[in-house]
């Protein structure tokens, strides 16, 4: 069978559910390349110390080498969905994994703080493809009734990557320090690109609409505005001025909503850089308000955890990592069997259940004191993921089936998009509360401190979560529904 094309009259997967083996190979590729990429992304955080002290820097400076990763990708993602749809398949993967390997090789042989910073820049610019080209491709190859288990595998590759990350990243610095990650890193992203170049078909006819440049810079100031002004938040509780976050806020917004105007004069003749016609279909909408809630509060809250395991009940940053391994693996390894029940059953036997046991297991952290037990965090962050599974499969899968294919792409994108700007905010609201508690007890030095601001950061996720039970039923199986949307454009 051919490769599915997503053109004015595309070629629609069969509805027998079987994938020739020519497209699995396909999304295999795409699966191992968005797999190292994620890695990367989850290796730094635990290098900020030995960066600190090998290069010379200050800890906010040292913390550039992740916001401005952050940053990087979510100026990059919602230019995804048109650049899908401009370029091949095989472009958009070996464009994507060339920048990621570039980046990798100059970051494993930076000399100093500004290559390296570089060096992630360029990294990041590659990674924000890596997602959305796998999703995209997905729908587009995979029949309606299969979706689901592809998408839980995606679901294993967002999980087990950041799982490993740091663990892999702790043994490596450890023996070996920083510049190893790099180095391990390398030779796999080149596999990947070997093996993407040597195999790998295209997908999709492309479009030959314009490249809008004002729309590119509208975007830049937009999210990239929004997200580090969030992301100094966090900052606030240590004395900062607020004057830079409140003028990057204000830059976000005012960028966002240009970008949004500018988005919707050019999708009248399908030039929009980011088409928000995928907002007419009312699952994918709902579905986004859903993953954005369930980011925000997930997000948030697994960052706020380890730094209680490690500074209110005094374990080793290995033996946190430890806690919170199990979690992550079941999230991964529950995907494809979520999966399958989504195609059998639909939407609500899922959503429900998880939505009920994200928001019960994150009111259960509301209670942690310095004299709770280490299994009860253990076994609450792993019902915690589980539940998160039983939302984000069905979620990633509902929302994409809803649209035509010609939008996919654009879906994919405010996929990314969505959850990039989520965590962000997640973090940083439930970071600055956290500080701000914890200093009003003594600071992160006093345990009790710490598990004071943990409660009432994690109060914040709880009260979010609970609202997502709502969204829960509401909604629902595309196919199930009758919806195929949106209409507009041809």
């Amino acid at each position: 069978m051919s490769a599915v094309h997503t053109g004015p009259s595309p070629v629609q997967p069969a509805s027998s559910g079987f994938i020739p083996a020519k497209d699995m190979a396909v999304i295999w590729v795409l699966l191992a390349a968005a797999f190292v990429a994620i890695l990367n992304e989850t290796t730094m955080g635990m290098a900020i110390p030995h960066l600190i002290s090998d290069l010379g820097i200050t800890p906010i400076a040292a913390q550039w080498v992740t916001s401005a990763f952050m940053l990087t990708m979510a100026v990059v993602i919602p230019i995804t969905g048109f650049l899908l749809r401009r370029f091949t398949t095989r472009q958009m993967f070996l464009g994507a994994i060339t920048l990621f390997s570039v980046g990798t090789l100059i970051a494993a042989l930076a000399t100093g703080f500004p290559m390296l910073l570089g060096a992630r820049i360029v990294q990041a610019s590659g990674t924000a493809v890596m997602m959305p080209l796998l999703m995209t491709t997905i729908m587009n190859l995979v029949p309606a009734a299969s979706r689901g288990r592809m998408m839980g595998r995606v679901s294993i590759v967002m999980s087990l990557a950041p799982a490993i990350g740091p663990t892999m990243s702790g043994f490596l610095l450890d023996h070996f320090g920083w510049r190893a990650i790099f180095v391990v890193v390398l030779p796999i992203a080149l596999v990947a690109m070997f093996i993407g170049w040597r195999w790998l078909t295209n997908v999709g006819e492309t479009t030959h609409a314009p490249i809008d440049v004002l729309s590119i810079i509208l975007s830049a100031f937009g999210f990239g505005g929004l997200v580090f002004g969030l992301s100094q938040i966090g900052s606030m509780g240590s004395g900062a001025s607020s004057v830079p976050m409140a003028i990057a806020i204000a830059v976000g917004v005012l960028g966002l909503l240009l970008f949004l105007w500018r988005q919707v004069a050019l999708q009248k003749k399908d030039d929009a850089l980011l088409d928000l016609r995928v907002f007419t279909s009312r699952d994918f909408s709902l579905s986004m308000v859903q993953m954005f809630l369930l980011s925000l509060a997930f997000f948030g809250s697994i960052t706020v955890i380890p730094l209680f395991l490690q500074d209110a009940l005094e374990l080793t940053a290995l033996d946190a990592g430890l806690v919170v391994l199990p979690g992550a693996l079941a999230m991964g390894l529950l995907g494809p069997v979520i999966g399958r029940i989504y195609d059998s059953h639909g939407t609500r036997i899922l959503l429900i259940p998880g939505a009920i046991l994200a928001a019960s297991m994150l009111w259960l952290f509301t209670t942690l004191t310095v004299d709770s037990s280490i299994w009860l965090v253990l076994a609450a962050q792993t019902l915690l993921s589980v539940g998160l599974a039983l939302s984000f499969t069905p979620l990633f899968t509902a929302s994409l089936a809803s649209l035509k294919p010609k939008f996919y792409s654009y879906g994919s994108a405010v996929i990314g998009t969505v959850q990039q700007v989520a965590g962000a905010a997640g973090i940083a609201v439930m970071m600055a509360v956290f500080t701000a508690v914890a200093n009003a007890g003594g600071g992160t030095e006093v345990p009790a401190a710490v598990a004071a601001g943990t409660r009432a950061s994690v109060t914040l996720g709880a009260i979010i979560a609970t609202v997502t039970i709502v969204g829960a039923f509401l909604i629902r199986k595309p196919e199930d529904d009758g919806e195929h949307v949106p209409h507009g454009g041809h």
